[in-house]
């Protein structure tokens, strides 16, 4: 029996942002079409076909929103049936970090604005954008507990509180500092300075840290695998 398809590629970004003082973010675009029109969603469209799929989510979020990322991970594949109403669309989602002060947004193509949004305080979705969101974080949730893919979202020197909270905000749950720190420390990636954090205030300023992306690359090949 021939078989009959007629179906189209698509990429989807999640990119999470985030700043000490505001949390955990997400990059949204407003369709600037229909469906949807209107409508909140994350950047992304249909690959073309001399792209790969690396290729189309960079230009995609490039041309919506004016970022740019380094390292995008793979996600999933969303292929519900009718997931667009216009048609038969599988999405690949990818997810990332960035510091949201790095870039200045500006939308264009088939978006006509972009914003963050805080991961508590999401507009309504257009598509299933909604569960890709709620995947993305929970994978993101994941893997900083076994990889520490936050030390990108910190500045080259920052003070150990700085990441405690990182880790706090990201897994959305207190933490237990003392232990928190010993359990990092010891891995021996995370190496104290001899510089000072400057406090506008009172109180005695802390040692600041620097990640070791070397030491810790080092350490994987030899097979110690870190984990909070």
């Amino acid at each position: 029996m021939e078989q009959v398809q007629d179906i189209k590629v698509a990429v989807d970004a999640v990119v999470f942002g985030y700043k000490v003082k505001d949390g955990i973010s997400i990059l949204l675009i407003k369709r600037k079409i229909d469906p949807f029109k209107g409508s909140w969603a994350l950047p992304g469209g249909l690959v073309k076909n001399e792209e790969t799929l690396e290729k189309a989510i960079e230009r995609e979020l490039k041309e919506e929103t004016g970022v740019s990322i380094n390292y995008l991970e793979q996600l999933y594949s969303f292929s519900e049936v009718e997931r667009d109403p216009r048609n038969r669309v599988i999405s690949v989602a990818y997810y990332g970090l960035i510091k949201p002060d790095a870039f200045q947004l500006k939308a264009s193509t088939d978006a006509v604005d972009a914003q963050w949004f805080n991961i508590k305080d999401l507009p309504p979705l257009a598509f299933d954008h909604q569960h890709i969101v709620e995947l993305a974080i929970k994978r993101l949730r994941g893997k900083i507990t076994y990889e520490p893919i936050g030390f990108e979202l910190l500045d080259k020197k920052f003070p150990f509180s700085d990441l405690e909270k990182l880790y706090a905000v990201v897994l959305d749950r207190p933490i237990d500092r003392r232990n928190f720190k010993k359990k990092v420390l010891k891995y021996g990636f995370i190496k104290e300075t001899d510089e000072k954090q400057n406090l506008s205030g009172a109180g005695r300023p802390g040692f600041l840290y620097q990640f070791n992306e070397e030491k810790y690359f080092d350490l994987k090949r030899k097979g110690i695998n870190f984990e909070v």
